[in-house]
């Protein structure tokens, strides 16, 4: 039972962090002068996206045993897998229930039900083209690196040298961009919960919050893992299973939490960049990382999910390319979890 408890108590540190983080982070987004849509994508993201990376590094370059250093290409390879399913469903859920809940409130005040429904788009053409560049970005890097898995030569490894490049060049148009997401979203900021009296927060406590709050984000999703490593088999899962299939999501729930809170304040765009940012640097420091650590060959779960990851990724892009991007086929993303969930049972059988 005390793995159950531990499981809820770091289910609710890391989402009370998260509202620290999320309050923290827009704050040092607007002292550094980045764009708004930056603040997701690379203060938010690279944030978030540190617990990942970090089991990663770890188990590739301290790893003893082949198997060890297998652990850090699953976690590669989970990431994007859960942030392009679960993390975008969650999001197509979240906002479903707070447009019915703004819309039942709208009906009690007025007497006249809202026009607004499920199937509206979420933004304008310039909001979707916006979302549609990073997964035109996260898609062909993707595809290199799960063709990269499937075969073998001298110099792979030295590869490794321009996913972190890639990166950096996605940073550097990020931050250069100076991208407001369109319209603007909820400008006004909340005040800083280390200063809640303060008009204007001082530096030193911006960033005392956000790296506080980052610190137990990370200690608390590394606690999260373990207690899933440990119930799986209590559940009578494998550890292949429970690794493949779980641990990916424990380790995405930072961001998943950050969609959460910026749906619940209004704040879509910043939720919807939160997960593509994310999704970047998952698709390229730790696969960086992977390739200069080990063989980076996969075996047929892997491949599965690379495919599923993929899959996922052309409905994305073709909807929003399309405009006709809803909470409702957002959170039909989710189903593409449930599609390789199904699809391991023969591959590990």
């Amino acid at each position: 039972m005390i793995h159950f408890f531990l499981l809820v108590v770091c289910a609710a540190a890391i989402y009370l962090s998260c509202e620290w983080f999320v309050n923290a982070v827009e704050w040092l987004g607007q002292r550094l002068n980045v764009g708004k849509m930056a603040v997701g994508t690379i203060l938010a993201a690279f944030g978030t996206a540190l617990p990942e990376s970090v089991v990663t590094l770890v188990a590739v370059t301290t790893g003893a045993t082949t198997n060890a250093k297998d652990i850090g290409v699953g976690a590669a390879m989970g990431g994007p897998l859960a942030l392009s399913t679960i993390a975008y469903g969650v999001t197509g859920v979240m906002l479903l229930l707070k447009r019915r809940k703004d819309r039942a409130r709208v009906l009690e005040e007025t007497g006249t039900p809202p026009s607004a429904g499920d199937n509206e788009v979420l933004g304008d053409e310039h909001d979707m083209r916006r979302l549609a560049k990073d997964q035109k970005w996260f898609l062909p890097i993707f595809v290199v690196k799960v063709t990269l898995g499937l075969v073998a030569f001298a110099f792979k490894p030295t590869l490794g040298l321009l996913f972190f490049a890639t990166y950096a060049v996605y940073f550097w148009r990020e931050i250069r961009s100076g991208d407001q997401g369109g319209h603007s979203e909820n400008e006004a900021l909340e005040p800083l919960r280390f200063q809640r009296k303060a008009a204007s927060p001082s530096n030193w406590a911006v960033v005392g919050q956000t790296v506080l709050t980052l610190a137990v984000i990370f200690l608390a999703s590394q606690l999260f893992v373990k207690q899933l490593d440990a119930i799986g088999p209590m559940l009578g899962l494998s550890t292949t299973v429970t690794a493949l299939l779980l641990s990916p999501v424990a380790t995405e729930l930072p961001e998943v939490m950050n969609a959460v809170i910026w749906v619940r304040q209004g704040k879509t765009k910043l939720a919807l960049a939160n997960i593509s940012g994310a999704m970047m640097i998952q698709a390229t420091v730790p696969s960086g990382l992977g390739l200069l650590f080990t063989t980076w060959k996969f075996d047929n779960a892997l491949i599965w999910s690379g495919g599923i990851t993929m899959a996922a990724i052309v409905y994305l892009l073709l909807t929003m390319r399309a405009h006709k991007l809803t909470p409702v086929r957002l959170a039909v993303a989710a189903g593409f979890y449930v599609v390789f969930a199904l699809g391991l049972i023969p591959i590990l059988s």
